[in-house]
């Protein structure tokens, strides 16, 4: 009797699952790499730096769960650090941050600790050098901090997330595919509703597709003002999306979350109440160059805010994959 091959999934449901990748061995090759170009320079002959990095310490892991590409990571390190001080002594310590994770680079839970040692003998020349590394080190070591969850993502990414090209030699499929109601399932109060207000049609440049509106609510024991802030600022969209964004809020300027799994522009802004923005997908499933319309209200009530996200503009067949990625958060 012959058998049945599956067919295999179709990228959505692939990159639904979730996925885990370890790549402690590539991180602790980053930040040796990276860490030892950091240097800094006072205001005469002064100059300090990463000498070497002695020890990583811990796991850094990238995941994938519900299209979403999420990093993973907390270690301690221990570096070296040398320079030479304004008389020509040549300086050298020791410095320790007992935690460099993904909660403190992109949370901002918490602000990162250095411990700090000199191993040369004390002059007053020896102790300005010793502040200048406490004073000027660290800014430079947490913009290479801030850097490395996107360098996981752009390296390890593709290996976790499935294309939908014939060909996996192409760039996958972005990992980011969810919209900004994802943070509507962690409150108690959270309640999903999808409306379909009828079909309509939407004509990019090349030809007409069929749309309909999805419409998405939940209540946020927060302020009508914090929610917008955190839905729009660039700065806090980290806090729920775990994933880089960029957004300038402000009309006809661009934005973009997920690592670029969602973009378009800003249309008008109303704060606190309102906000509405052109919005595409990038997914192969998405129509290339159709951009949805979604608006987000924001009513506040007397102990809650109640938010309404309206997507005009969903193409005929993905209601239930966009209202899916939406429970999925």
């Amino acid at each position: 009797m012959a058998s049945t091959i599956p067919q295999p999934m179709a990228p959505t449901t692939a990159n639904w699952h979730w996925k885990n990748k370890t790549v402690t061995p590539w991180a602790k090759q980053w930040f040796d790499r990276e860490l030892t170009t950091v240097r800094v320079n006072g205001e005469g002959t002064e100059e300090v730096g990463i000498e070497r990095v002695v020890e990583v310490d811990g796991d850094v892991e990238l995941g994938q769960r519900k299209s979403k590409l999420i990093t993973i990571y907390d270690c301690r390190m221990v570096l070296n650090w040398s320079g030479t001080a304004s008389d020509g002594t040549a300086v050298s310590g020791k410095l320790t941050i007992p935690e460099v994770s993904h909660e403190i680079t992109l949370d901002g839970t918490s602000d990162y600790v250095y411990e700090w040692s000199v191993n040369t003998a004390r002059s007053p020349a020896v102790d300005a050098l010793f502040a200048l590394a406490k004073s000027r080190l660290p800014p430079a070591l947490e913009a290479k901090f801030a850097l490395f969850p996107a360098a996981i993502i752009d390296t390890h990414g593709k290996d976790l997330t499935v294309s939908a090209q014939a060909s996996r030699q192409g760039t996958p499929a972005p990992s980011g595919s969810t919209t900004p109601a994802a943070v509507s399932s962690k409150p108690a109060d959270a309640a999903l509703k999808k409306k379909a207000d009828g079909p309509g049609v939407a004509r990019g440049p090349t030809k007409a597709t069929n749309t309909t509106t999805v419409t998405v609510e939940a209540s946020f024991m927060a302020a009508a003002d914090d929610l917008f802030s955190l839905l729009t600022d660039e700065k806090r969209i980290p806090h729920w999306t775990r994933a880089p964004a960029q957004s300038s809020p402000q009309p006809d300027a661009e934005y973009s979350l997920f690592g670029g799994g969602v973009k378009g522009k800003f249309v008008s802004l109303s704060p606190p109440k309102e906000f509405v923005q052109t919005w595409a997908l990038s997914s192969p499933t998405w129509p290339s160059d159709h951009f949805a319309k979604l608006t987000t209200t924001l009513d506040q009530g007397s102990d809650s805010t109640k938010v309404t996200w309206t997507l005009e503009g969903v193409p005929l067949g993905m209601e239930e994959e966009i209202n899916r990625n939406l429970q999925g958060y």
